[in-house]
């Protein structure tokens, strides 16, 4: 088999998680590492055994061994280096949000159409053993969605990254974390969304946006789905998932998922981990061998940021 060569750029929280999860797949190794803050990328790269090291992406699309590189940089910037990944010939990862604009999606998901190679997301919802159960039940026609109700609560009131340490760049709640479950809302009822409102709290002066959301989908199949995001939540913080459906209730946090009586349900044998980031970058990998669209293909979750934009121009109009 051969290797499959990885440059990863971003060494922040979600880096760190990618170089993890990579450790766990056989067949794969991160030969680059790019990263804004020369002294840490050397940190990082010096544990992880990985060979180059630049603060430059185009460096590392000039390696010849390179195959594929993963995206864990700034939002604002995932567009653009997922079209220069690709024009470099190399498959790419980007982490959620694939941009942050639908301009910036559409031209993603137009070179890869032009190119053939594989352009995924991190859309890692989807591949959560607790989602991933769920989307099994509902594919054997055991469960039918009537209603998602959904929290995404951080307390963020500067910019510090999921470790809480200084963030260069500032997060977005509609464009990164209403993306999870916008796209997983119509992942897992099997439609497509045909109706969307939000409405947003007050502007944070020094981070300039909105620190609180509050967000409603209906899908074709008629399911609905009510979305609360905040970063003026003080705990407890992360997502949480009720499913309400024809034959029960369920509650997914992450990987972890219990029934309305709050008894756990082992989704322990529903993969080969339980590691949601671990199962995204095996699709990743597997969908590079076998020449396939992965899930969570950017074809696939370009829907999810048409619905979006639509979102950011309803909320531009009614501020």
């Amino acid at each position: 088999m051969k290797t499959i060569k990885v440059a990863l750029a971003g060494a922040g929280a979600f880096g760190i998680k990618h170089l993890d999860a990579i450790k766990l797949i056989a067949g794969v190794e991160v030969v680059s590492l790019v990263s804004r803050d020369p002294a840490k990328t050397k940190e990082v790269a010096d544990k992880y055994g990985i060979a180059h090291v630049s603060t430059d992406l185009a460096e590392s699309l000039a390696l010849k061994e390179v195959d594929a590189v993963i995206l864990c940089t700034p939002t604002q910037m995932h567009a653009a280096q997922a079209i220069a990944c690709m024009n470099a010939g190399k498959h790419v990862q980007v982490e959620i949000p694939l941009a942050d604009s639908l301009a910036g999606a559409e031209a993603v998901a137009a070179l890869q159409q032009k190119t053939g190679l594989v352009a995924m997301c991190g859309h890692t919802r989807r591949f959560n053993p607790s989602h991933q159960w769920l989307h099994r039940k509902i594919g054997a026609g055991e469960f039918n969605i009537q209603q998602m109700d959904v929290q995404t609560y951080f307390f963020r009131r500067s910019n510090m990254n999921a470790l809480g340490q200084p963030r260069s760049w500032t997060d977005h709640l509609l464009w990164h974390h209403a993306a999870h479950t916008v796209d997983l809302f119509a992942y897992q009822t099997g439609g497509e969304i045909v109706a969307a409102n939000a409405l947003q709290g007050p502007i944070h002066p020094g981070l300039g946006i909105a620190m609180d959301m509050s967000i409603q989908l209906k899908s074709s199949t008629g399911a609905i789905c009510t979305l609360s995001l905040s970063f003026n939540n003080d705990g407890p913080l992360g997502t949480f998932f009720r499913y309400i459906g024809d034959t029960g209730t369920y509650i997914a946090r992450y990987d972890d998922l219990i029934d309305a009586k709050d008894n756990k349900i082992d989704v322990s044998q529903v993969d080969v981990s339980m590691n949601g980031i671990e199962l995204q970058d095996r699709e990743f990998f597997a969908a590079i061998r076998e020449g396939r669209e992965p899930n969570a293909g950017v074809a696939q979750v370009l829907p999810c940021y048409r619905t979006l934009h639509a979102l950011e121009q309803q909320l531009a109009t009614s501020a």
